[in-house]
């Protein structure tokens, strides 16, 4: 992250953890936080535990977070948009200002989202989708090749659903609402069973896509889980995919195309597929009998542990908290929360970083004996109830308001034209 000239001097030297610390004015606590945001860069000591950091790049936080700190805009700076919908303090976050964690582990998802959406709960709220819209997604989506991943069914699904749906240009907020409660449950119907027979298109949302992860019979226990971790992850803030379909809504696409925007985005490997490699990485660790030499494979390759670390908290992600004190009570988790912890563990010798929701939700998908794909099923599904909630407002909102200036630093014109080669 060399994005700024390193100070005069600093070029190839390195400092210890204490000293980067004391440069940036933090606790090295801190300093930690800054690597697992990918802010600063560390390189381990050799035939040591601690680690070390390019001076320059040190410097060159240091300044940055001195001109945020007066208040000067640098270049690139992080967007800020007015939103009523979640808010993070600290190491726990908010639906409308309820606690989330709270309100995913006593509600369903089609509670948590209406709850989202209006303000007002839904008890025992169900979701169907039209028979038109979800037999044109299942043509579709059964169209496609098998190796086909999540995102492009579900983008198949949501251009499907759009096509059959004449009243899709209606913004209204009655309108929108109408979408949401038959895209999502479409989505689902359109996803392959796991199992070949009939697709479920009844009971509650997280009973559904049960069959569209797993082949294994469902029971009360990992129903709640799945249900739980929908509910969780339905929004957080304002994330790279619901950046995109806000921009999408503030162009006035309808839900289906503002829907499609965040699914193009969460296929970018530095969004969506963190779940895959956690799952991916517990598999490892439960084969090998230990994290030890699997977390030290991915440190040789310069590669971050996936599942650790999140930007918004300093401690552990509120929403893994919530989801292995769930799956505590289903004694086939065991081996894969033991694996999870042993990974934290074993990372937390290098850099004290704590478990987030992708590990989480892999112990979970992993102990089900789902694919590596099922934790971003779940993701896509469940962040689309906050796609549309961010929709919804982005509609009351001044249109075209996303239109940044762009600088240009190309040649200076006037150019002669170009010849042909």
């Amino acid at each position: 992250m060399h994005d700024e000239d390193p100070g005069p001097g600093s070029l190839g030297r390195r400092l210890s953890t204490k000293e980067a610390a004391e440069l940036l004015g933090v606790k090295p606590e801190t300093v930690y936080a800054y690597v697992s945001r990918g802010r600063l860069g560390s390189r381990r000591t050799p035939g040591g535990r601690g680690s070390t950091f390019d001076a320059g790049e040190v410097e060159a936080l240091a300044r940055r977070n001195r001109r945020e700190a007066e208040g000067t805009p640098r270049p690139g700076a992080e967007l800020s948009v007015r939103t009523r919908l979640t808010s993070i303090d600290g190491d726990r976050y908010y639906f409308r200002g309820v606690d989330a964690v709270e309100l995913a582990g006593r509600h369903s998802y089609e509670e948590v989202a209406e709850w989202l959406w209006t303000g007002r709960l839904r008890p025992g709220a169900v979701f169907t989708a039209p028979a038109e819209a979800l037999e044109a997604a299942v043509r579709a989506v059964d169209a496609l090749p098998e190796h086909t991943g999540t995102t492009d069914r579900l983008r198949v699904a949501a251009a499907a659903a759009a096509a059959v749906d004449p009243l899709r240009f209606d913004l209204s907020e009655e309108g929108v609402l109408g979408t949401a409660r038959t895209l999502i449950p479409t989505f689902v119907g359109a996803l392959p069973p796991r199992r070949h027979g009939r697709r479920d298109v009844e009971g509650s949302l997280a009973r559904r896509l049960w069959g569209r992860l797993s082949d294994r019979p469902a029971d009360e226990a990992r129903l709640h889980v799945l249900d739980t971790a929908l509910g969780l992850l339905a929004d957080h803030d304002l994330a790279a995919s619901t950046l995109a379909v806000r921009v999408a809504a503030s162009a006035r696409a309808h839900a289906y195309a503002a829907v499609s925007a965040g699914l193009g985005v969460l296929e970018g490997p530095l969004h969506g597929a963190a779940g895959r490699l956690a799952h991916r990485l517990l598999l490892q660790v439960l084969d090998l009998g230990s994290a030890g030499p699997v977390i030290a494979e991915e440190l040789r390759a310069g590669r971050r542990v996936p599942g650790l670390g999140h930007p918004l908290y300093t401690g552990e992600d509120p929403r893994a908290r919530a989801l292995f004190a769930l799956m505590e009570d289903i004694p086939e988790a065991a081996p894969a929360l033991d694996a999870a912890r042993d990974i934290v563990d074993t990372t937390a010798r290098h850099a004290p970083l704590h478990a987030n929701v992708d590990l989480a939700l892999a112990a979970f998908t992993v102990s089900c004996g789902m694919e590596p794909s099922a934790g971003e099923t779940v993701f896509a599904v469940a962040r689309t109830a906050g796609w549309i909630a961010h929709a919804l407002e982005e509609y009351g909102e001044r249109p075209l308001r996303f239109r940044p200036s762009g600088h240009y630093v190309g040649p200076e014109p006037p150019q002669p034209l170009p010849l042909p080669e």
